[in-house]
C-alpha cells in the first residue's frame, strides 16, 4: 500500500505541529527538533551528544510532553544496576507470590540522561530493551509497549568516571545529533524568558496516533534508483581510505526508514535523493570506525560522510508512480 496525498498532507501538518510545540521550549533548534521527530516516527532511538547546558534534557522532556503518553527519566550513574532500569521481581509476603515491579523503561518516551556514566552492564540492559522492545526478568518476557522511544544524552567533554559507548552499541541508535549553542537572536529570546517551561507544554498527539504515523511513513514510495543510491553511499563508506569499519546493513536500513519519514514530513508520497542527503550525516556518521591515523590527523566521521556525499553522484530524480 502506498501513501495517499491526503495522508501525506495530514502527516506533514501533524509533524509541523509537533515540531512547533517542541520548539517553544527549545528555541532556535528547528533542524535538530525535526531530526529527533524523524527518528521517533521511524521507530528508532536518538543519541544527543553535546557539551553541558545546551538543552539536551529540555529537548527530550519537551518531546515527551508533546506526546500524550507516559514518559520517564533515568539519571545514569556508576552505581546504577540493570534492575534499576528494567524492574525486578519482589517476594510478596502477604500473597506468598513473586510480583514484578516495572522499571522506568516501561514508558512511551524514556530519557536516558548521561548514558555514558553507567557501567557497560547497565548500558547493555537498556540497549537490549531498545532492540527487542521487551524486558526479560526471571525468565518472563514483558513488552514495553508501542510506541517506544529512547532519547539518550551523553557529555563528550567530561570523561572522568564515564564508560564510552562501544561502536556496536552506537549502531543501535538510528541517529546521533547535537544541539550546539543557540545563535545570538535565540540567546536574547532565552534571556528574555521567551522559552516555555517543558511542564507547560500541552500534548499535541496521543501516543497511539504515533503508531499510526509510523505505519504511514512506512508506506512512502522509494524508487529503486533511490535505494541504489543508499547502497552506493554505504558501499563508499566501507572503501574510504580513512575508515576501518564502514556502515553496516543496519545503518543502510535505518537511512532508508528515516528517508521515508522525512519525505512524509515534507508532505510527499515518495522519497527523493535530497531526503537521503539531508539525513546521511546524522544517520551514518556515528556508525563509522576510523583508522587511528585518521583520528590522529583530526579526521571526523562527519567529514568522511560529507566527502562520500560529494563523491557518490545522486540518481536523476523520478516522479512518484
Amino acid at each position: 500500500m502506498t501513501l495517499t496525498a491526503e495522508q501525506a498532507t495530514w502527516f506533514h501538518e501533524t509533524f509541523d505541529r509537533l515540531a512547533d510545540n517542541v520548539e517553544r521550549a527549545v528555541l532556535g533548534k528547528r533542524h535538530v527538533v525535526e531530526l529527533v521527530l524523524t527518528a521517533m516516527l521511524s521507530g528508532g532511538h536518538v543519541l544527543l551528544e553535546d557539551v553541558p547546558g545546551t538543552g539536551k534534557t529540555s529537548l527530550a522532556r519537551a518531546l515527551a510532553q508533546s506526546v500524550e503518553g507516559t514518559h520517564s527519566r533515568i539519571q545514569f550513574t556508576p552505581d546504577l544496576l540493570p534492575g534499576d532500569i528494567t524492574g525486578i521481581t519482589v517476594y510478596d509476603q502477604k500473597s506468598g507470590d513473586f510480583a514484578f515491579h516495572a522499571g522506568p523503561v516501561f514508558a512511551t518516551i524514556v530519557l536516558a540522561d548521561e548514558i555514558n556514566r553507567a557501567s557497560p552492564k547497565t548500558q547493555s540492559a537498556l540497549l537490549e530493551v531498545m532492540e527487542e522492545h521487551r524486558v526479560t526478568v526471571d525468565g518472563v518476557s514483558r513488552p514495553v509497549g508501542e510506541p517506544f522511544l529512547v532519547v539518550a544524552t551523553q557529555n563528550p567533554v567530561e570523561q572522568a568516571g564515564t564508560y564510552r559507548l562501544p561502536e556496536a552499541q552506537l549502531d543501535r541508535f538510528l541517529l546521533r545529533t547535537a544541539l550546539g549553542y543557540p545563535d545570538h537572536a535565540a540567546t536574547v529570546r532565552i534571556l528574555d524568558g521567551a522559552a516555555v517551561g517543558t511542564e507547560l507544554l500541552a500534548p499535541v498527539i496521543a501516543a497511539r496516533a504515533l503508531v499510526g504515523m509510523q505505519e504511514l511513513a512506512a508506506q512512502v514510495y522509494v524508487d529503486a534508483l533511490v535505494l541504489d543510491y543508499v547502497a552506493r553511499l554505504v558501499d563508499a563508506t566501507r572503501t574510504a581510505d580513512q575508515v576501518r569499519l564502514g556502515v553496516s546493513i543496519r545503518g543502510a536500513l535505518a537511512l532508508t526508514h528515516a528517508t521515508r519519514t522525512r519525505a512524509a514530513s515534507q508532505g510527499r508520497t515518495y522519497a527523493t535523493p535530497d531526503d537521503v542527503r539531508a539525513l546521511a550525516v546524522a544517520v551514518l556518521a556515528h556508525r563509522l570506525i576510523l583508522h587511528p591515523e585518521a583520528d590522529f590527523d583530526g579526521v571526523t566521521p562527519e567529514a568522511v560522510i560529507g566527502q562520500v556525499l560529494l563523491d557518490v553522484p545522486p540518481p536523476t530524480q523520478r516522479e512518484a508512480p
